[in-house]
């Protein structure tokens, strides 16, 4: 069992970090996590090289993403909510999808041959309205033939109560892990 997880968070041991990290301790098989922040991988430059070729034309770290990527069975994307929306950052990272989007529509190509399970874990302290974000998140799965994903888990409350300590989200990563462990 593979799975990638796209972590979001500029806080190295923040709300979203302490959610993974619970999260990772309950998976079976190996994990990368990426994360949007600290990585070598620059946004899409819409410079359409992948519309006539497979792969990107931009050499950095996400050369190894797309090779984890062919061969895992989970994704994983995880962010706190800024303006109601997934972080900056992670959306450059998520914009390199770019590729298999157009294997499918320019290139009449399968973008990944295996089907995937997939999942959005959020956190955020403000107005606890995270659809928006999630609704971004399972779109950009749904491009890399993520088939099956996960109800939202996450912590939205996180100015009064820390995620760590937010016991129904701990549940839910809990029913999660169990998600993404079942081979089914």
């Amino acid at each position: 069992m593979k799975t990638l997880i796209i972590n979001g968070s500029p806080r190295k041991c923040g709300e979203t970090v302490s959610l993974i990290n619970k999260l990772t301790e309950q998976l079976n098989g190996e994990y990368k996590i990426i994360n949007a922040y600290y990585s070598n991988i620059s946004a899409c430059v819409d410079c359409r090289y992948c519309w006539s070729n497979d792969g990107c034309a931009i050499n950095d770290e996400m050369a190894g993403v797309y090779d984890y990527i062919e061969d895992c069975d989970n994704v994983v994307i995880a962010s706190p909510i800024y303006f109601s929306q997934p972080t900056g950052k992670l959306l450059d990272v998520c914009s390199r999808f770019q590729t298999y989007f157009a294997a499918k529509h320019f290139r009449n190509e399968a973008p990944l041959a295996k089907a995937k399970k997939g999942a959005v874990i959020l956190v955020g302290g403000g107005d606890g309205n995270p659809q928006k974000a999630y609704d971004t998140l399972c779109g950009i799965l749904n491009h890399i033939n993520t088939t099956e994903i996960y109800k939202l888990v996450g912590s939205f409350n996180t100015n009064k109560i820390s995620a760590i300590e937010d016991y129904k989200t701990l549940n839910d990563i809990c029913k999660l892990a169990e998600f993404l462990n079942d081979k089914r």
